[in-house]
């Protein structure tokens, strides 16, 4: 064969070979769920996006600002055959009510006898469809029980809302003049006052009722939340919210709280990345209102908030003089949402979902937007979500780094372990041994390493709490002062306040008492060792002074807390000039330590250590940094360490032996040697 036919040969094999790879359909994306789909019949149909559908789908990217866009991206339907169906996203009709102004009518019927009704109706002039009534022109202050009946001859009447309330409380913030209901083709609109508990409306309001264009809107996603109350300074309360998945579409909380009256500032933040550490930044804030006025209430209790970026986020109320906040439940509110219009063919559906490399769909469905009425399309139903089997799914595993680079262990001060546990990220929290023991927060703790069995390094971000780390102090009165205080005084009572260990960062000391009337100044004040060139003897330096004061039988009084530097030692005396009183009674003591937590990602079952007490080690820089938005938006496992001890006390994965014994060893074996020599030397020669 010569060589130009040999080569024409060549390219026609390896067009053949590009034109067989084309015609190969390109392989179904992997999801990690699916869900059936109940159409009901072939023909146009609309599905709700619901909690379980956000949480289990990729997160919306966001552009233009704070827009949100792709909402669902990686959503794909199929048929029973397995072909896809396309979709689009349709949010409903602007529905902004039209106000039409009513014509006031007294009201037919009144309680004359007792005097307990009053009210009127309102005429709309001719029947119209209409969901809402808004009542202007009554002076405030007021709060108003109410029922509203609806009607399109003045005879039969339908119960709209059994039992309503309208107030208008400029003192408290407090205003609600308009009604909500059902959408109803109504001319007439009754309001009945209760006036068995609040004074008559004077004189005759003006009503005016929204009308609707087409439909009723859909109310909001609401879903509840878990949380929970977490450790806090006195007159605060903290909560843990805990989200059912990242970058979620809410936009308020709605809190309910046990309280008759409430007038709280709130307060929601989440953890974000500033540099190479998570810290806390705001998501939103509210005052909380609560006004009950002869068994009738008004309140005001959501708390806007941007949509979070992480699993969990943190509400903080400040709670003044009065006792915690009894939160009873949180739920979120989400934006509105698009529904998912698609033309269904005959048979069953099913959705799948949960795939971050997929885009958003393009489909030629795309072109009918406008002729779209999502508000006359019937309504299709979710099934259960489950997730996609193995053989079905290959999903990635997290892109997340697990293994740095080794080091040698033994040559850190302090090793404790990590509790064992399953796959995952994991939230480790650092302890008063952590900070007083390592570099600490002011160096970014630097020679703090996480380590596998191997000595490798396990990545990790160190995220700053917002709460703070509360520890009990020692506290004991003192009836034989060192002799730094000078002696006894009359009128000053001398409690020592006795740390846990040296080297605790700056703190808040908190003390507690039962007295109930008392006005008191208080000095926290430290003993210091001599000092050779300006000292000889012991002496005390003031850190700090205050006054405590309450005057409320009725109520405890709140704690005093006091910042303090960090000490020199474990010591420090509470010094009250009682005047001619009785000694305050200081009942318990506790430190408020600034808090901070590691996250990172734990590989299976490997036994991992945390390891810190070196001065030659700068802080470390992992990848794991480029993906905080990964590591926020996944739900992590809290953990505490193992009880702290140096590094020569633990059994180290290396060996059977720790290094103290292992030199005990040595050395019995070194002179257990010697004596051998010694007695060979001794034996005489043959």
């Amino acid at each position: 064969m010569s060589r130009l036919r040999l080569r024409w040969v060549s390219i026609a094999v390896a067009l053949y070979a590009v034109t067989t790879s084309a015609q190969q359909p390109a392989p179904p994306p992997s999801f990690r769920f699916e869900r059936p789909i109940v159409t009901g019949g072939a023909g146009p149909r609309r599905l709700a996006i619901d909690v379980p559908l956000l949480v289990g789908t990729a997160p919306a990217r966001l552009f233009r600002g704070s827009r949100r866009g792709d909402l669902v991206r990686d959503l794909r339907i199929y048929d029973a055959n397995g072909a896809e169906i396309g979709y689009v996203l349709a949010g409903d009709p602007p529905a902004a009510p039209v106000y039409k102004p009513a014509t006031m009518l007294p009201i037919a019927t009144v309680d004359t006898r007792t005097e307990r009704t009053s009210g009127f109706e309102a005429d709309l002039g001719e029947p119209m469809l209409v969901d809402r009534l808004r009542i202007d022109g009554i002076d405030p202050p007021f709060l108003k029980r109410l029922k509203l009946e609806g009607s399109g001859d003045r005879e039969h009447w339908t119960l709209l809302i059994a039992e309503g309330t309208l107030f208008n409380l400029p003192e408290e913030k407090l205003l609600q003049t308009e009604l909500q209901f059902s959408a109803g083709a109504f001319r007439y609109l009754r309001v009945t006052w209760d006036d068995r508990q609040s004074a008559r409306i004077a004189r005759m309001p003006v009503a005016a009722a929204g009308q609707v264009a087409v439909a009723a809107p859909r109310p909001p996603l609401v879903a509840p939340l878990v949380f929970e109350r977490r450790p806090s300074e006195p007159g605060r309360s903290r909560f843990r919210i805990r989200l059912p998945a990242a970058n979620l579409p809410i936009t308020a909380l709605d809190l309910d709280v046990k309280a008759e009256h409430l007038l709280r500032d709130a307060s929601v933040f989440q953890s974000q990345l500033a540099g190479l550490q998570l810290t806390p930044v705001p998501l939103g804030r509210t005052t909380l209102r609560r006004v009950v006025r002869d068994g009738l209430t008004a309140s005001a209790l959501r708390l806007p908030i941007d949509s979070p970026a992480d699993s969990q986020i943190d509400l903080v109320v400040d709670d003044g003089d009065n006792p915690p906040l009894e939160l009873q439940g949180v739920a979120g509110v989400f934006e509105a949402l698009p529904w998912i219009y698609l033309e269904a063919p005959g048979g069953g559906l099913t959705a799948r979902y949960g795939n971050a490399t997929l885009a958003a769909p393009a489909y030629d469905l795309e072109a009918t937007r406008g002729a779209i009425r999502i508000q006359t399309v019937a309504d299709a139903q979710w099934g259960e979500a489950r997730p996609r089997a193995s053989d079905d799914n290959a999903g990635a595993a997290p892109a997340l780094p697990t293994v740095g680079a080794a080091l040698d262990s033994t040559l850190f001060k302090y090793i404790r372990a990590v509790p064992a546990g399953s796959a995952g990220l994991v939230a480790l929290g650092l302890d008063a041994g952590v900070l007083a023991h390592s570099a600490g927060a002011s160096r970014g703790f630097s020679d703090l390493r996480v380590v596998d069995a191997a000595d490798r390094q396990i990545p990790y971000i160190v995220e700053q709490a917002l709460e703070p780390l509360s520890l009990d102090v020692a506290l004991e009165k003192q009836t034989k002062l060192p002799e730094a205080l000078g002696p006894p005084k009359a009128g000053r009572t001398v409690y020592r306040v006795t740390y846990p260990m040296a080297g605790l960062p700056e703190s808040r000391l908190v003390l507690s008492t039962t007295a109930r009337v008392f006005d008191r100044r208080v000095s926290i004040v430290e003993e210091r060792e001599p000092d050779q060139q300006r000292r000889r003897d012991p002496w005390t330096e003031t850190i700090a002074a205050t006054r405590w004061i309450h005057a409320d039988q009725n109520r405890p009084p709140t704690p005093l807390t006091i910042p303090v530097r960090p000490l020199h030692g474990t010591d420090l005396f509470v010094l009250v000039d009682e005047g001619d009183n009785a000694p305050l009674p200081i009942a318990a003591g506790r430190l408020l330590l600034p808090s901070f937590r590691i996250r990172f990602f734990r590989d299976g079952e490997t036994a991992l250590r945390v390891a810190y007490g070196r001065t030659d080690l700068d802080r470390p820089k992992y990848d794991l940094a480029l993906l905080a938005p990964q590591v926020l938006g996944t739900p992590a496992a809290d953990v505490v360490l193992e009880t702290e001890r140096p590094a020569a006390d633990v059994v180290t994965t290396a060996g059977l032996v720790s290094p103290r014994l292992f030199w005990g060893a040595l050395a019995i074996a070194i002179v257990v040697l010697l004596g051998l020599i010694a007695r060979l030397l001794k034996k005489p020669a043959a």
